[in-house]
Formats: structure tokens, sequence, C-alpha cells
């Protein structure tokens, strides 16, 4: 029994008990209240972004742990194995709240997405390996932040607003550093270290990469298509 699922079960239960009180912490605005889960929802994504974002393996960190950029299968700094439990619990919460609140037509996206993460993380949890690599793989979180900011404001009303204009410049710019550049770099450490890596691991990583590359991809284009050059 490993006492990362003591970490998962309590950032599930956590995540959960955020969801049912936002409502009363941050009230929806008129616009918002047709959706009122969704509104919850997306603050609580929110949340979560939060957590790795300010945690996320910046150049300093790496300096601070240098055995990071050389080993992200056995080495991981203070902390880093129970931020991605942490994610894990979070991950899960947010499937259930989708697959109870919303039709499948409209999430199967998310949820396949989440499957993924959940069994890509589950793994370094369970195992104490690649708890590196899913640190890294937390570098899109920083990007989230001004994802569901985005919906947040599109929820509120706000799209005319300098506000909604700055935020997705700012969107932009970590989507392409932080999802579309991280992305490529994981691949790239796959295939280089496709020797060090079980079978097993480096075939649940290749078909992580080889699903998450294509919907980030399209993501980006339905952000251009939609924020950019409507």
């Amino acid at each position: 029994f490993s006492p990362g699922l003591l970490v998962v079960a309590g950032s599930f239960a956590a995540f959960r008990l955020l969801n049912r009180e936002l409502e009363r912490l941050v009230p929806p605005p008129p616009s918002a209240r047709r959706n009122r889960w969704k509104w919850r929802n997306i603050w609580t994504s929110l949340a979560h972004s939060a957590l790795p974002g300010a945690y996320s393996p910046s150049p300093h960190r790496f300096c601070l742990h240098p055995g990071l950029s050389e080993d992200l299968v056995g080495t991981h700094p203070p902390g880093a194995h129970s931020l991605v439990a942490v994610s894990v619990g979070y991950f899960l919460e947010d499937f259930v709240d989708m697959l109870c609140n919303q039709k499948l037509h409209q999430s199967w996206e998310l949820l396949f997405h989440h499957s993924v993460v959940i069994v890509c993380f589950g793994i370094a949890v369970l195992l104490h390996q690649y708890v590196g690599f899913a640190l890294v793989a937390l570098l899109v979180e920083i990007n989230s932040i001004f994802l569901h900011l985005r919906q947040i404001l599109l929820m509120a009303n706000l799209v005319h607003t300098t506000c909604y204009r700055l935020n997705s410049i700012i969107n932009l710019g970590t989507y392409v550093v932080f999802r579309i550049a991280t992305l490529a770099w994981m691949a790239r450490w796959l295939f280089l270290n496709r020797g060090n890596v079980p079978p097993a691991t480096y075939a649940v990583g290749t078909v992580g990469m080889a699903i998450m590359t294509p919907m980030n991809i399209i993501l980006l284009y339905r952000l251009l298509r939609s924020d950019f050059f409507k």
C-alpha cells in the first residue's frame, strides 16, 4: 500500500469540498447562473493550476536540484511526489464532476485527456519513479491558469474587455512555451532515453505523448481561430 494513495484520496476529497463551496465563495454572475456547475468546475480547475504553477520546475529549481535535469526517473525534489499525487486526486475529481454533470459528447475529449494523465501520473505515484518527468509535465499548468481565466471571462460575458484581450495574448504565449515546447521536450526525452526505460513504461509514455500532442495542437488552432482570427 502506497502512502501516496492517501494523498490522492485526500486531494480528491479536498477538491470535491472546494467545488461544493465555490458558489458561495465566488458567486456566479447573472450570465453564468444557467450553468452553475461549470462555473464551480472552472474555479476548481484554476485552484489546482495555481499549485503546480507555483511549484513548477523553473530554472532556479533545476539549479537547486541539478540531478533533476540529468535523471527524471529516480530523482525529484522534496514535495514533488506529493504534488503529483495531489494532481492525480484533482484529475479524478474533475473526471467524476464532468461525468456527473455534462453530456458525454460534450466532455469526451477532456475525459480522455484526464484518463491518460491519471494513468501516467498514477504510475509515478505508485512506483516513486518518473516523478521528475511528471513534474515537467505539470509545467503545462502554468498555461492552464490563463486558459481557465479565459473561460471565466467568457462565462462572465467580459469578452469585449481589455482584460480578456490581455489574457488572450498571455494565454497564447504561455501555450506555446509551456504546452507545445514542453510536450516536444518530453517526447525528445523519451526517444533519447528509450533504452533506459522499461518497455511497458516506455509504451505508456509514448502512447500518452501520441495522444496529448495532437490534442494540444488542435486546441491551439481553436484558440487562434476564436481569439485572433475571427
